[in-house]
């Protein structure tokens, strides 16, 4: 069975860049900000846990999670291939 590569990995974009968005609103309706740099905001320029890096972290969330699924999606389709074929694997 293929996957479909732009179904997939649109997917996955809206996922990881949604979850990124509620997981910083979350934070912040908990209250458990320190202002220190999070682990995402070494990777994410621009990504604080305020309600504007909510928004930085929503898109830097949607194109790593375009880029991560598709990627993902291409790797299973050639694997599947590879392997499909074989009984008992």
């Amino acid at each position: 069975m293929q996957v479909n590569v732009r179904a997939f990995a649109l997917a996955l974009a809206l996922w990881w860049g949604l979850g990124l968005f509620l997981l910083t609103w979350w934070m912040l309706a908990v209250g458990h900000v320190t202002g220190e740099a999070t682990l995402i905001g070494q990777f994410y320029y621009g990504y604080r846990v305020t309600p504007l890096g909510s928004v930085i972290g929503l898109v830097w969330g949607f194109f790593d999670g375009l880029i991560g699924g598709a990627i993902l999606a291409w790797l299973y389709n050639l694997l599947a291939r590879r392997f499909g074929g074989q009984a008992g694997a």
